[in-house]
């Protein structure tokens, strides 16, 4: 990694967001020492970890340390959003490139990732290909989709990981291994922080959609990803927080003739998704989550008016951008769409 001085730029910063990640930070940061690129930084931002992570990682004040790994320590459990937000204001990187902790990189992931950037001036969000850490034969996902039912999810989920296919233009790029330009993240607000974790990296792809801007799925950028591996996949937390955010970010995002037309679809959804979590013995915490998505959607209505405003994209073609395949959803399959003009600049 770079040893430039504090105040020369870089052309990536890496961000990663710890909170009681145990020995999956030291074994990130492992990864991100055999990178094959070494022009960038390291952000480690801590929320007030009451675990042996940081220590195990040579981040604890009482550790040796590492090289080129700066330490935010946020004080409190800020989440996901906010804490990836302290770390973008401070980046010496040009590019932003956010990793979870139980995200393994390969050592060419950085690299593949810095070239799809140079490669495609008109795109501002790359993604990674994630594979299951458990399982490196089945995806962890092929950039996320966004459905006209009000779920979004990471395409191809529990699928066998054959050949890459080409890259492709997704809807979002999946935060857990993304790239973003630093700029543009910043000029676009950061992630919302009202989202605490779950939904945030979707919601700021509908933004940069709505803004004229574009994603593209970079799948020879690899990782292994354990996915909900600090929260669990199927833990109360989860279903709260992965519900209730879901309905604020398409209330904040979607058109309204689009919003409206599509709600009998997304209520079909919402009764189905209750019916599967009362059967987990987790009907409560769904319920508390749409009483807080549904109830909470007037503190997102400045931002609706905010984004209509600016939005430099169609109704039909943000109608276009959505997968409306129920058989797709259900399959979690995944949605790139063809790169007509790659190197096209941003409609913004």
């Amino acid at each position: 990694m770079s040893e430039s001085t504090p105040s020369a730029a870089l052309p990536a910063t890496v961000i990663i967001v710890n909170f009681n990640s145990g020995a999956r930070l030291a074994r990130c940061l492992d990864c991100l020492d055999r990178q094959t690129v070494a022009d960038f930084e390291v952000v480690v931002v801590d929320n007030a970890s009451a675990d042996a992570s940081l220590a195990e990682a040579g981040l604890a004040p009482e550790a040796a340390g590492r090289r080129n790994v700066r330490l935010i320590e946020a004080g409190r459990n800020a989440g996901f959003a906010a804490a990836n937000n302290m770390a973008a204001e401070t980046a010496r990187g040009e590019l932003l490139a956010f990793l979870n902790p139980d995200a393994y990189p390969e050592p060419g992931w950085l690299a593949e990732l810095l070239k799809a950037a140079e490669r495609y001036p008109g795109a501002d969000a790359f993604g990674s290909r994630q594979l299951d850490a458990a399982d490196p034969a089945r995806l962890d996902g092929e950039g996320d989709v966004c459905s006209v039912f009000g779920i979004a999810y990471r395409g191809g989920f529990g699928h066998a990981a054959k050949s890459a296919p080409a890259n492709g233009e997704c809807f979002a790029p999946c935060a857990a291994a993304a790239l973003v330009r630093r700029r543009v993240f910043l000029d676009l607000g950061g992630f919302d922080e009202r989202f605490f974790c779950y939904s945030e990296d979707v919601d700021f792809g509908f933004r940069l959609r709505n803004a004229g801007g574009r994603a593209v799925q970079v799948n020879s950028a690899v990782v292994l990803h354990e996915g909900s591996g600090l929260t669990g996949r199927h833990s109360e937390f989860t279903v709260y927080h992965g519900q209730r955010n879901r309905i604020w970010m398409f209330y904040k995002n979607m058109p309204a003739g689009l919003y409206w037309a599509t709600a009998p679809l997304r209520l079909t959804a919402d009764l189905a998704l209750f019916l599967k979590a009362a059967a987990a013995g987790k009907g409560g915490a769904y319920l508390r989550a749409m009483h807080a998505g549904y109830g909470g959607l007037g503190a997102f209505r400045e931002d609706r008016r905010k984004i209509a405003a600016l939005r430099r994209k169609s109704g039909a073609a943000i109608a276009a951008a959505l997968c409306w395949s129920p058989l797709k959803l259900l399959r979690r399959e995944a949605d790139l769409r063809p790169l007509d003009d790659p190197s096209a600049a941003n409609e913004r």
